[in-house]
């Protein structure tokens, strides 16, 4: 039983206005509605490059921001593509501002690469995912290859084994966020 509508912050790492991504979450902000309240951070292109000298006691106000979302938020969602075989450059540029402050730490998250194949992006993701202590199982985590064939602008998810395994990763977030368990492992 979930005791309130948890707020999830949801970053898409595709700055694309219409992409697949921002539209697949939007199919998990409907299918969750009575169990989560997902905002879509659409602050990733303000973030400036990652330098760890600018990364001290009053790191430019946009990091700060980005940071406060992050601690606020109960759970964080990202859905990325896989862009040349790799993260989008913006997504592991925002991650990297929060490993020496550490907002990722033991908060429940749940990934999904959405792309043509993603392969590649996902491992990369879930790696720094574990490196950053983001509290994760095996059932928070989705790789959907074609994602373009399954989900469809409306943000409605078309091909029903998707479905099920984005109703499954929902449960699962909402069982890591009840939980409270310390969850290191990620299963993979």
């Amino acid at each position: 039983m979930q005791s309130s509508v948890k707020k999830v912050l949801a970053i898409s790492g595709s700055t694309r206005k219409a992409s697949s991504n921002l539209h697949l979450i939007n199919a998990i902000g409907a299918l969750a509605a009575d169990r989560m309240r997902i905002t879509v951070f659409d602050g990733l292109m303000n973030i400036p490059p990652f330098n760890p000298d600018d990364d001290h006691e009053q790191p430019p106000a946009v990091i700060m921001a980005f940071r406060k979302q992050l601690q606020e938020a109960d759970a964080i969602l990202i859905c990325t593509p896989e862009y040349a075989m790799g993260l989008p450059g913006t997504l592991k540029n925002a991650i990297d501002w929060t490993v020496s402050s550490c907002e990722f730490s033991n908060k429940p998250v749940a990934a999904i690469t959405a792309s043509s194949m993603g392969n590649l992006a996902h491992a990369s993701l879930l790696a720094t995912l574990k490196v950053i202590e983001a509290r994760m199982t095996e059932d928070t985590q989705l790789l959907i290859s074609f994602i373009k064939t399954k989900v469809n602008s409306n943000g409605e998810i078309t091909d029903a084994d998707t479905l099920t395994s984005v109703q499954r990763l929902i449960a699962a977030l909402c069982e890591l966020m009840e939980s409270g368990k310390q969850e290191s492992g990620m299963g993979l």
